[in-house]
C-alpha cells in the first residue's frame, strides 16, 4: 500500500506577474496558513529574456536581482499578513522550468510545488509551457494553477 501523504509540510511557490501565478499564490498562503506549512516562494531572474548587452551589464542585472527581491519582499509580507508562520524567499538564475526542477526543489525539499499555468500564444503553445516542463519532471507532487 502507497503511504498515505496528503497533508504537505513544505510548499514551494513559483511568482511571476501573470495571473495563473497569483492565484497559486494565494492558494499556497491559504493552504501554509490552514496546515500550518512552511511556505517557501521562489522568483527566477530570466537570464534568456536579456539580450547580450543586458547579459553583459552588471548593473542591468543587479537592478533586476533589486526589483525581485523586492517583489519577494511585498510576497513574504503579505503572506505573513495572511497568517503563515513560517516564510522563506529564493531567487534563482535560468530557464525557470529547470531551474525549479533542477536546483531549487532538491535545494529546499518541500513536498509540493504549486505553480501557473501561463498560456502561451501563437507557435510557443506548441512547444509546451515551463508548467508542463516542471509538471512532468518534479520529483515531488505538483498543483498547477488556472
Amino acid at each position: 500500500m502507497a503511504e498515505d501523504k496528503t497533508k504537505f509540510e513544505r510548499i514551494l511557490v513559483g511568482t511571476d506577474d501573470s495571473h495563473d501565478a497569483q492565484l497559486a499564490f494565494q492558494y499556497a498562503i491559504n493552504y501554509a496558513k490552514e496546515n500550518d506549512a512552511e511556505l517557501f516562494i521562489v522568483a527566477v531572474l530570466e537570464s534568456d529574456e536579456m539580450n547580450v548587452y543586458q547579459a553583459l551589464d552588471d548593473d542591468y542585472i543587479h537592478g533586476e536581482r533589486r526589483e525581485l527581491e523586492k517583489h519577494l519582499r511585498d510576497y513574504k509580507e503579505e503572506a505573513k499578513a495572511a497568517g503563515v508562520n513560517q516564510v522563506q524567499t529564493v531567487i534563482a538564475e535560468g530557464d525557470p522550468g529547470k531551474t525549479i526542477i533542477n536546483e531549487v526543489i532538491p535545494q529546499i525539499e518541500p513536498d509540493l510545488l504549486v505553480i501557473g499555468s501561463f498560456d502561451k500564444k501563437g507557435v510557443a503553445r506548441h512547444f509546451g509551457s515551463q508548467a508542463a516542463y516542471m509538471a512532468k519532471n518534479s520529483p515531488i507532487s505538483v498543483l498547477v494553477m488556472r
